[in-house]
């Protein structure tokens, strides 16, 4: 997501840090970059001429101060980064809890934006936080919507309130009611009702949606947009806000959205924060927004943030602590722990996604093997390690060409493919005894066995610099 315009955020930065001390003029070269930038990313014009006014503004008026310090460009960089959080919502917003449960929310957007796959999405998400949702049907005009709905609910284990058949037969505002009043008797603590949408908007689809609102007064109303409509989005944004209300937005599609102007145009100009992202086709993509993450990414930081929360989740805590005493101890990362550490990695969901939140990788030589990256050869990877004995697993060394032959054949790969994991897994192997000598991370050698190697260089994140800073994001501003 924001692909080209990470890459052209990133341009732009770097340009500037080759200057040493800035003048005025190049404080108008950067803030031209940026908005062209913004407007080639489909961001509203208005919000892309409001938001380089202001860094413009705060940029010449600190200049000053910011060619004092020992890496100007920085100053400009945490100008920009400031202010693309602010334009982003700038605190990340949660949901509002009703004083007495259940906690009602509704989902009101186009026909086509994903309405019905968020909703369980949404629902596995406060299930997940230990929630007992309940799905209430109350799409009853698209053909299908509600059998969709009641697949989408058995996918993740939430149950789905439908009385009505849907395809054109029903009260959509009586089976909302009915949903909220069942989920009261059956102590559900969150009720999402799926409502209708249209191609377009129309006083249909409004007047039907303001008689839910008004019916089950919900505590959330959430408008649901493709990220991928560009400025459209903002325009039915606006429809909506106006003729229903709407209190967040939840961006669908963002994965595949490379220029994701809806999501810097939406909070400016509806004044309503972004709640949700789906970034995914799998009911697990799906997240809180947070805008200082999503500012980390499009800067080229990336988001170690979100990366720890999955890491968190997938790793068992006895592993990890089991991994940690061993490595404290001395011992030798084999390719037992690897498998391990391999098959937790995989519940995270797919690794493109999750390299591609480490600094730097959406730009330059990282960004070109990431695009490389086969999804498959983690598979391919567990299957050799699989055919292996448990004493080869403990100690490749043992591994002779006859082995080699066999492990090949026992997990249907090719003997080269064989020999290039072992040759990975001992380059990782000299990392982890680097590292816990103090020697930090050799550079060109891979982090993980089976992933490329990584290039030995960066030029995409600013350059390091010791920081006394109390604020978070100054500090990755200057350390990168």
């Amino acid at each position: 997501m924001f692909d080209s315009l990470s890459a052209k955020f990133s341009s732009a930065l770097t340009s500037l840090r080759s200057r040493g001390r800035i003048k005025a003029g190049d404080i108008d070269e950067i803030v031209a970059e940026i908005r062209t930038a913004l407007i080639e990313s489909d961001v509203a014009l208005e919000v892309a001429d409001t938001f380089t006014a202001t860094i413009k503004e705060l940029s010449l008026s600190s200049l000053e101060q910011i060619n004092k310090s020992t890496n100007p460009a920085n100053g400009i960089f945490e100008i920009v980064n400031s202010e693309l959080i602010k334009i982003l919502g700038g605190q990340t917003r949660r949901i509002r809890m009703a004083k007495k449960a259940p906690t009602v929310i509704m989902l009101v957007g186009l026909q086509g934006a994903g309405k019905t796959s968020l909703a369980g999405k949404l629902a596995l998400y406060l299930k997940n936080q230990g929630n007992t949702p309940l799905l209430v049907a109350s799409d009853l005009q698209r053909p299908n919507a509600v059998n969709q709905l009641q697949q989408v609910g058995a996918a993740v284990g939430i149950p789905v309130f439908a009385p009505e058949p849907g395809n054109g037969v029903g009260d959509p505002v009586k089976v909302a009611q009915a949903g909220k009043k069942f989920a009261e008797d059956k102590l559900h603590n969150f009720v999402i009702v799926d409502t209708a949408g249209r191609l377009g908007v129309d006083e249909e689809l409004m007047s039907q949606a303001s008689r839910i609102r008004d019916a089950v007064k919900p505590d959330e109303i959430l408008f649901v947009v493709d990220a991928m409509l560009g400025q459209d989005a903002v325009r039915t944004a606006s429809s909506f806000l106006e003729g229903v209300g709407f209190d967040g937005v939840v961006l669908t599609k963002l994965d595949g959205d490379a220029r994701g102007g809806a999501a810097l145009s939406i909070v400016s100009l509806t004044g309503r924060p972004i709640m949700f992202a789906a970034t995914g086709e799998k009911p697990s993509d799906f997240d809180l927004f947070h805008p200082d993450r999503m500012a980390s990414r499009i800067l080229g930081l990336g988001d170690v943030a979100t990366l720890a929360e999955q890491a968190k989740a997938a790793f068992d805590p006895d592993l990890s602590k089991k991994f940690e005493e061993k490595y404290a101890a001395g011992d030798d990362f084999t390719l037992i722990d690897f498998l391990s550490q391999l098959q937790a990695m995989k519940k995270m969901g797919s690794m493109t996604k999750m390299l591609g939140m480490l600094p730097g990788m959406n730009s330059g030589a990282m960004k070109k093997q990431l695009d490389n990256f086969d999804e498959g050869d983690l598979v391919k990877t567990e299957a050799i390690i699989q055919s292996m004995t448990p004493a080869e697993r403990h100690d490749v060394k043992i591994l002779n060409g006859m082995r080699r032959a066999r492990i090949a054949k026992g997990s249907g790969r090719a003997v080269s493919e064989v020999n290039n994991l072992v040759d990975r897994f001992t380059s990782a192997q000299k990392m982890m005894r680097q590292m816990r000598k103090g020697g930090g991370l050799p550079a060109g050698l891979p982090a993980i066995p089976g992933m490329p190697p990584m290039p030995k260089s960066n030029k995409a994140l600013p350059p390091k610099k010791k920081s006394k800073s109390g604020n978070p994001a100054k500090r990755a501003a200057e350390q990168g």
